[in-house]
């Protein structure tokens, strides 16, 4: 058997990088959704000279927006001004965003990004929403510093523990959110009409979707209620365990970066352990799971264990399933990862 490891660190200058970038983000209360653009100096048919900002949407579209007016206004002057250096601050950071997306780390796709822009502006993630599937991967991939197999990219999950907390109630609802993005997104109906959507898509014959899950009290998947957002959410078992430790994190995209939040990268790594269990096709996404329970087992000694005691004792025998498969590719490269998910 190989003794090759399942994931390779970043360099140091790279991890840097990283971090720099993360220290950005969680000083940014809103970013811009879609690309930062440039401001621009418009004139309408009455003479009135006005800042535009012009920018790509989410969907790739070219837009203009108001920023303020007249030209030569000390108020309008100084918020056009304040913008003008809030893309340079961008454009700046996208040059090192290129450079880790050079080196691999992952970046998400122009639409993924601005979908997950807008929802940081209505301050979902800080309310307590997480972003869960291979997007969440991708961001703790990054966070831990490491290049790990590769992974198709999938679309949104956006998930809760229990009702977000926002500091006020927001004025929109969750599909409006959405379409902040620039992306035209619909409910997707249900095989029951009686029965609310809890998927939205992009209108049309595209295939991006957004899915708002919630956990279930058993090992059913009921559609559930989300008031805070005016939405329905599916009902998951086990989610509430991956749920139950989250940590900010930034995602990374070639357009910018945002804070969002993520699963703690060892409750991701069992609950991957644990759902494969039930998947009837394993291949290339199980190693993705393999690889980062090899990172924790190695470089946070303990969290894999930790992780582990918690696991709900309904899941436990999924668990042991999905360790003994991760067995052969883990015991020569990374023994002590496999030692803590055995247990």
């Amino acid at each position: 058997m190989s003794a090759r490891p399942l994931y390779e660190p970043y360099s140091t200058a790279l991890t840097v990088l990283h971090g720099d970038l993360e220290n950005l983000a969680r000083g940014s209360t809103t970013v811009f959704v879609g690309t930062a653009g440039s401001l621009l100096e418009r004139q309408n048919a009455g003479g009135f000279r006005f800042y535009a900002r012009q920018y790509y949407d989410g969907d790739g579209r070219k837009r203009e927006q108001y920023v303020s007016g007249p030209v030569g206004d000390e108020a309008a002057d100084a918020t056009a001004e304040a913008l003008r250096g809030r893309i340079d601050e961008v454009k700046s950071a996208t040059v090192s965003l290129r450079l880790l997306g050079r080196e691999g780390y992952a970046l998400a796709d122009a639409k993924t990004y601005a979908t997950l822009a807008a929802l940081h502006n209505y301050s979902v993630f800080r309310a307590g929403g997480v972003l869960i599937g291979s997007h969440a991967f991708g961001v703790l991939l990054n966070q831990l510093g490491v290049r790990s197999a590769a992974y198709a990219t999938e679309d949104v999950d956006i998930a809760r523990r229990e009702g977000l907390a926002f500091s006020e109630p927001p004025a929109v609802d969750f599909l409006t959110m959405l379409r902040e993005s620039g992306i035209d997104f619909v409910e997707v109906p249900t095989f029951d009409p009686r029965q609310p959507s809890s998927s939205f898509k992009q209108r049309g014959r595209g295939s991006f979707h957004v899915d708002l899950l919630v956990p279930s009290h058993d090992e059913t998947f009921p559609t559930v209620p989300v008031p805070e957002l005016r939405a329905h959410a599916t009902g998951v078992p086990y989610l509430a365990y991956l749920l139950g430790e989250t940590q900010a994190a930034v995602l990374l995209a070639r357009e910018g970066c945002c804070l969002v939040r993520v699963p703690t990268a060892e409750r991701y790594a069992i609950h991957k352990l644990i759902v494969s269990s039930l998947r009837v096709h394993q291949g290339a996404k199980s190693d993705k799971d393999l690889g980062h329970a090899a990172v924790l087992g190695e470089r946070f000694p303990g969290a894999l264990e930790d992780a582990v005691s918690r696991v709900p004792t309904g899941a436990v025998g999924w668990l042991r399933s999905g360790v003994a498969r991760a067995a052969p590719l883990l015991e020569a490269a990374h023994p002590r990862a496999l030692a803590e998910l055995a247990g």
